[in-house]
């Protein structure tokens, strides 16, 4: 399945509760092929997916900043760090650095990133759905099914291949 863009918010919000349900009891008790599985379920729907056909994910959200991502970007675009923070950061609520708005201000008008060589962590590792002990983001890949229709088709293919 390949989600529209306009139809993935309600898609996810229909299978919020039953994703909920489901990672609930992947987190209590993890098959042992859990990252096999997820790596490959992620690199199947990544050759199939275009992300700059879509590039929701910078539309939508903006990453979190580490300190690395600061100095690396900074340099890149030959700024000190605290210009950078000053023209393009803000702290959210949790305490963390983040964009002060999105779209991403990095987007151009053809979904390429202008840093991508130097992209945030977050970015580099987005939808995070082959990430080792998957089982500890859940929460996260609760909300990144609602933005990105590949993370949507990775979800719905692990429930299918490994029903708990």
């Amino acid at each position: 399945m390949k989600p529209d863009l306009q139809q993935l918010p309600g898609l996810a919000k229909d299978k919020h509760n039953e994703n909920r349900k489901y990672f609930e009891k992947l987190r209590k008790k993890p098959p042992r092929n859990l990252d096999y599985v997820m790596q490959e379920l992620h690199d199947a729907e990544f050759q199939r997916t275009d992300c700059l056909s879509c590039a929701n994910c910078c539309k939508t959200t903006g990453p979190l900043f580490t300190e690395a991502d600061i100095e690396r970007i900074a340099k890149h675009l030959r700024l000190k760090p605290q210009q950078f923070i000053d023209t393009y950061l803000r702290v959210d609520e949790d305490g963390d650095r983040v964009l002060q708005s999105v779209p991403c201000t990095f987007l151009d008008a053809e979904n390429y990133c202008l840093i991508y060589e130097v992209r945030p962590k977050a970015c580099r590792e987005y939808p995070h759905t082959d990430r080792k002990k998957f089982q500890q983001i859940t929460h996260l890949t609760l909300k990144n099914v609602e933005m990105c229709p590949a993370a949507f088709n990775i979800v719905e293919e692990m429930k299918r291949r490994m029903p708990l």
